[in-house]
Formats: structure tokens, C-alpha cells, sequence
């Protein structure tokens, strides 16, 4: 077996308490994730991996540290953020019972566990920042960047004939002046 994600583990095989810990990167040769945002391919994913035998098997657990691409879910700019994923998964030692992961020829291969932790972990709605307030409804440009001219909010029909009395001559002003005094 061979691949980037491929660790050995014949020294440790069938030897309960033993422990190997394992720090390396990998270059992620396609893109993992389909939305919006997704670890774009040739990015780098550094994995810091705890490999113990236990009776059953391998017990695999650490974190994997990458940085997601993509864009704003609301006004459609460009993201990248970093991210932590931790994971951990037993590895059985084959011919006992049916699992997901398996040691095969003294190695453990985990590039379905860190890529499984690390698309589910990837925001399913992403934003540029917390309080992103999105794209203009009427326009389509940004609303976090300023144009520079003030827009009204829109008035309901209904309510039209009230915005006659405040805005009569410019008397609204006038009207607040004289409630002060009295």
C-alpha cells in the first residue's frame, strides 16, 4: 500500500499500549467538497496523527489543518478560512467483524476518515463575516461596500398617505423644535 494518507503500522500491530505519533502534510491532488466553499486542489493539509494499538485494533485519532475557499454565501465575495478538523476511528485488524476501516498489510490508510471529517466540517452556509448584510435587492451591489448615496427604504402602499403629513414643506423638523419648547 501507498499514498500519502498510508501510515505503517507493523510495529505496532497486536501490541496493546503500544503508540506511534505521526506530523506530515499532504497535497491535496483534487478538490474535496462540492458547495460553495471547498479545500481547493493543491492545497496543503497538515496532519497531526496518534496511531495506539488496542485488542481490537488501531485506534487513529488527531487533527488535520487546512484553509477552505470559496465565496460569501450572502454578497458573493471571494473567503478563505482556516479550519481545524479533529477525528478519530479504530481501525480493526481484518477477519473479526465487519467495519467501515480496516488494517490492511500492517498500514492504515486514512484518506476516506480525514476526508469525511474535513467536508463535514466546511460551513454549509459561509459568510465573509458574522454580520454580512448581503446583496442589494434592488441593485445587486454589495451592501457592504458603500456607493455613496443613501437609499430610502421602501414604503408599503398602504402607509403612503402617511408619509405625506411628516414630510409637508419640511415642517417635520419644525414640528420636533416646537414639541421640545412646550
Amino acid at each position: 500500500m501507498s499514498g500519502p494518507f498510508v501510515l505503517p503500522v507493523r510495529d505496532i500491530v497486536r501490541k496493546p499500549g503500544e503508540m506511534r505519533e505521526h506530523e506530515f502534510s499532504v497535497t491535496l491532488r483534487e478538490a474535496w467538497g462540492e458547495g460553495i466553499v471547498a479545500y481547493e486542489a493543491g492545497s496543503e493539509l497538515d496532519l497531526d496523527v496518534r496511531l495506539e494499538s488496542v485488542h481490537e485494533g488501531i485506534l487513529v485519532s488527531g487533527t488535520a489543518d487546512a484553509e477552505y475557499s470559496g465565496v460569501c454565501g450572502r454578497c458573493l465575495i471571494d473567503i478563505a478560512r482556516p479550519v481545524e478538523v479533529e477525528f478519530q476511528e479504530l481501525f480493526a485488524y481484518p477477519g473479526e467483524e465487519e467495519t467501515d476501516f480496516e488494517v490492511q498489510d500492517d498500514h492504515v490508510d486514512l484518506e476516506t476518515l480525514v476526508r469525511d471529517a474535513a467536508v463535514l466540517s466546511l460551513p454549509f452556509q459561509p459568510v465573509c463575516q458574522p454580520d454580512c448584510p448581503g446583496l442589494d435587492p434592488k441593485t445587486g451591489e454589495r451592501l457592504t461596500a458603500s456607493t455613496g448615496t443613501e437609499q430610502d427604504a421602501p414604503i408599503d402602499p398602504r402607509w403612503s398617505a402617511l408619509q405625506n403629513i411628516t414630510d409637508q414643506d419640511g415642517t417635520e423638523e419644525s414640528r420636533a423644535v416646537e414639541k421640545e419648547e412646550s
